[in-house]
C-alpha cells in the first residue's frame, strides 16, 4: 500500500513539473518583448510551433476562424524569427530547419481541409517558404564573401 502511494505521489509530482515547464503562447509572447535578438529567434520559433499545433487541433475541431488566426501567427512569428536570426547572425540553421518542418506540416494540414479553407494555409506556406529562402540566402552569402 505504501509503495502504491509513493508511486502515485511520484507520478503526480512528475506531471506537475511537466505542466509547470510548459509555457503558454501568451507567456512566450510577453517574454519575446524583452528578449535579446539571439533569444528572440528561439522564442519566436517556439510560439510558431505552438500555434501550429493549436491550428491543427482547431481545424480538426471545426473552429476555422480561430485556426486561421493561429496559422497567421505561425507565419508572423516565423518572420520575426527570421528577422532576429539575420540581425544577430545566430540560429540561422535552426530557424530554417524549424520553418521547413512547419511548412511541411501546414502542407499536410492543407490537404485535409475543404477547398474554401485552403487559401489562408497556402498563403502561410508561401510566407514560410519566403522565410526559408531569406535564411538560406543569409547562410550562404556569408560563405561566398569570406572566400
Amino acid at each position: 500500500m505504501r509503495r502504491l502511494a509513493l508511486i502515485l505521489f511520484l507520478v503526480a509530482l512528475a506531471a506537475a513539473s511537466c505542466a509547470a515547464s510548459e509555457e503558454t503562447v501568451d507567456s512566450l509572447k510577453s517574454r519575446l518583448e524583452t528578449a535579446s535578438a539571439e533569444n528572440r529567434v528561439e522564442i519566436s520559433i517556439r510560439i510558431a510551433q505552438l500555434q501550429l499545433r493549436a491550428a491543427d487541433k482547431l481545424y480538426v475541431d471545426g473552429h476555422v476562424a480561430e485556426a486561421r488566426a493561429a496559422v497567421d501567427d505561425v507565419a508572423s512569428y516565423s518572420e520575426k524569427a527570421r528577422d532576429s536570426a539575420i540581425a544577430s547572425k545566430k540560429h540561422l540553421k535552426n530557424a530554417e530547419i524549424a520553418t521547413r518542418k512547419m511548412a511541411e506540416k501546414l502542407n499536410d494540414i492543407k490537404r485535409t481541409l475543404a477547398f474554401e479553407d485552403q487559401p489562408p494555409v497556402e498563403q502561410a506556406i508561401h510566407r514560410l517558404e519566403n522565410v526559408r529562402t531569406s535564411l538560406l540566402k543569409e547562410m550562404f552569402s556569408d560563405k561566398k564573401e569570406k572566400k
